[in-house]
């Protein structure tokens, strides 16, 4: 495998847009006062907040992004850092187990979609239904120093298209890659051919957060969906 150094700018991951939503517990209170008291009990089982207090068994708190400087709480962006390492889906992903996240992106932003999408298309069809709306933004970031490449290696097992077979080919080579002190991996994208992305390991190489723009991803009755920006 081979090793590239990069200097880029803007890779982009994108996350579901919540924001322009109302809190799901806030039809359950009368009050802000009544409603913070329920963000209270709800952040005690955070796996950010947990993780930021020291409490993962897979992630220590100092190498989160609000410990990396004093001022770092008031940085946009370090809430998203965080939450990408201690959020994990049940299984993991390609790149990563359960027990640990990372930050997936890409260097463009029909990659990402097309790699969300992916996601959101299967848990689709375990409902049965193909009828949704989702919005999903932008979050920038950028990434100097040398990676770990599979572009040499497009019939790597890790990127086999099925799940079930490429994800614990991942989830080895990048428990091997962390072991060996790499911060990420860069490899072609498996949902759209020709696409480059990059998984991270460690927070401290995701630099300079920042938000981007905005998409919705509408599916209409079967598997392929629209894509609107916002």
């Amino acid at each position: 495998m081979r090793t590239t150094a990069i200097s880029d700018r803007g890779l982009v991951r994108l996350i579901p847009a919540t924001y322009h939503k109302p809190p799901a517990l806030r039809g359950l209170v009368d009050s802000d006062e009544e409603m913070a008291l329920l963000a209270e009990l709800e952040g005690l089982t955070s796996a950010r907040l947990v993780a930021e207090r020291g409490r993962s068994a897979h992630l220590d708190p100092r190498e989160l992004a609000y410990q990396r400087r004093a001022r770092d709480l008031r940085i946009y962006g370090n809430g998203h850092v965080n939450a990408a390492f201690a959020y994990t889906r049940a299984g993991g992903n390609r790149f990563n187990s359960a027990e640990r996240g990372a930050w997936y992106c890409a260097w463009e932003v029909m990659v990402s979609v097309a790699e969300v999408a992916f996601h959101r298309t299967r848990e689709l069809g375990y409902a049965g239904c193909y009828e949704d709306e989702a919005r999903y933004v932008e979050i920038l970031a950028d990434f100097i120093g040398e990676f770990s490449d599979l572009g040499d290696e497009p019939t790597h097992p890790a990127l086999d298209p099925d799940p079930a077979a490429g994800y614990p080919e991942g989830q080895a080579l990048a428990a091997q890659l962390r072991r060996g002190g790499a911060r990420g991996l860069i490899y072609p994208s498996v949902r759209a051919p020709g696409g480059r992305c990059l998984v991270c390991f460690e927070p401290s190489a995701v630099q300079n957060v920042r938000p981007g723009a905005s998409w919705d991803l509408v599916w209409s009755g079967t598997p392929d969906y629209d894509i609107r920006g916002v």
